[in-house]
């Protein structure tokens, strides 16, 4: 069942709420940027994510397809989430769960954990080593 959270970076500039089922399942991604920055996320649909504020403190990166739209606060430099097109998805919002400032330890113990070889570009099939996502 959805849950509204509330996310955001750490200096609290960029700030949003976004609704997801934790227990339907996050992600872990083997790609050079989610490996380097150890990214831990859920996917929101455009109609569950709403940015409340920090829109101006946002800079972008991307890389490779330059079909995910990585943002971060300029600020502080913390990236709580992104946001792609999928063929499958449509438009997606990919949501930092560590950056979910008001979910519970026991939602984020919980919350299963799938990986996808995005190294690869293979989103439907885990990488052959997980234990370093």
């Amino acid at each position: 069942m959805k849950k509204t959270y509330h996310g955001s970076c750490h200096c609290g500039e960029v700030s949003y709420e976004t609704a997801l089922d934790l227990q339907a399942g996050t992600f872990r991604c083997n790609c050079s940027v989610c490996r380097k920055k150890r990214s831990w996320l859920a996917v929101a649909s455009p109609e569950d994510f709403r940015l409340l504020s920090g829109r101006e403190a946002l800079g972008e990166y991307q890389f490779a397809s330059r079909k995910l739209h990585h943002l971060f606060c300029r600020n502080c430099g913390v990236s709580s989430y992104a946001w792609g097109e999928n063929e499958a998805l449509g438009t997606f919002f990919a949501v930092a769960v560590n950056c979910l400032d008001d979910a519970t330890a026991d939602e984020l113990v919980n919350a299963p954990v799938a990986y996808v070889d995005g190294l690869h570009e293979r989103y439907d099939t885990p990488p052959e080593e997980t234990r370093h996502l």
